[in-house]
C-alpha cells in the first residue's frame, strides 16, 4: 500500500489549516449573528451585554482569552448549512421509558456531550466530560467577568429531531454535584443562541462517587410545564415550547439565576457531576 509522501502531507495540512479557518469564521458568524434578538413587544433589538456580562469578579480578575479553545468548543455546535439535495432528516417519536443518553450505552448513541464553558464570552472557567463516564468536571470562576460552565449536545446523528408529544418531562439520574444548582436545557432550535427551556435543580449532598454516605444515584424529574425561556440567563415571554421539535439539551452551572438574581448554590472552584442516564417520562 503506497504510503503519503512528502507533498501529500504538506497538502493535507494546508487543508487541516484550510478547515480550521473556515470552522473558526463559521463559529464567529454564528454567534455573533444570534448574540442580540427582538423581545416579543417589538422593541428595538439589543445585545446581551448588560450586568449579567459586564459583572466583574470581586478582585476584578482578568486572564488572558483561550481563543483557541473558544473555537474547539463552538465548532462542536455549529453544524453548517443543509444543502438542498441533503433531505430534511428523520423525526424520532420519544415515548415515556426511552432512553435519550447514557454513558457507553451504545455503539450508535443520538449524540454526546461536549463542554461549552465561558470561554465563549471571553471567560476563564473550563470543564470537561467523560463521555464513557458521564462524570463532568472541572473549574468555574468569575475571572474575566465569566462565571459558568456547561455541556450540551452535540448536533443528533442523523439531523434527527425528537417528537416528545406523548411525554412529560425528562428525568436525570446523577451523583455527586456536591448540593449546587445546575440547570437543565431543552432546546427546540438549533440556534447557537437560541431559547433555552430551562430547569433548575439541586444536586444531592455528599461525598466522592462510590462512597456509602448519602453521595449514591438520584433521579431529578424535570417536567416540561416548568420550564423557564431564557437567553442568557434572562427570562423572554410569550414563547411556546415546541415539543414536537426537541433538537439538543444542555446543562450549566452558573453564577446566575435568572434575570440577575444569583445562584444561591454557587461557589467559584472545583465541581463534579456524574450524568448517568437521561430518561424520557
Amino acid at each position: 500500500e503506497k504510503g503519503i509522501g512528502k507533498g501529500d502531507a504538506t497538502t493535507i495540512a494546508a487543508l487541516d489549516m484550510v478547515v480550521a479557518f473556515v470552522c473558526a469564521a463559521w463559529c464567529l458568524l454564528a454567534i455573533q449573528t444570534t448574540t442580540a434578538f427582538v423581545p416579543p413587544d417589538g422593541a428595538k433589538a439589543r445585545r446581551i451585554d448588560d450586568h449579567l456580562l459586564r459583572a466583574e469578579s470581586p478582585d476584578g480578575e482578568r486572564r488572558p482569552w483561550e481563543f483557541l479553545r473558544f473555537v474547539r468548543q463552538s465548532s462542536k455546535f455549529v453544524s453548517p448549512p443543509t444543502l438542498p439535495f441533503a433531505g430534511s432528516g428523520r423525526r424520532r417519536t420519544v415515548m415515556p421509558g426511552d432512553s435519550l443518553y447514557s454513558p457507553s450505552g451504545r455503539a450508535d448513541p443520538l449524540f454526546s456531550f461536549a463542554p461549552l464553558d465561558d470561554v465563549v464570552m471571553g471567560g476563564a472557567s473550563s470543564s470537561g466530560i467523560d463521555n464513557n463516564t458521564g462524570i463532568w468536571s472541572g473549574t468555574v470562576t468569575t475571572a474575566n467577568s465569566g462565571g459558568f460552565v456547561g455541556i450540551r449536545s452535540t448536533p443528533f446523528r442523523g439531523r434527527t429531531t425528537l417528537d416528545m408529544t406523548a411525554c412529560a418531562g425528562v428525568e436525570v439520574k446523577l451523583r455527586g454535584g456536591g448540593g449546587r444548582r445546575y440547570k437543565f436545557i431543552a432546546r427546540d432550535s438549533a440556534e447557537f443562541n437560541g431559547i433555552c427551556w430551562t430547569t433548575s435543580f439541586d444536586a444531592a449532598r455528599g461525598g466522592a462517587f462510590g462512597r456509602r454516605d448519602g453521595s449514591g444515584p438520584i433521579v431529578v424529574r424535570l417536567p416540561f410545564d416548568g420550564q423557564v425561556p431564557t437567553i442568557f440567563a434572562k427570562t423572554v415571554a410569550d414563547r411556546t415550547f415546541q415539543i414536537q421539535n426537541v433538537v439538543g439539551f444542555q446543562i450549566a452551572y452558573s453564577k446566575f439565576e435568572y434575570d440577575g438574581d444569583l445562584n444561591p448554590n454557587f461557589a467559584e472552584g472545583d465541581f463534579s457531576l456524574q450524568i448517568l442516564e437521561l430518561t424520557a417520562y
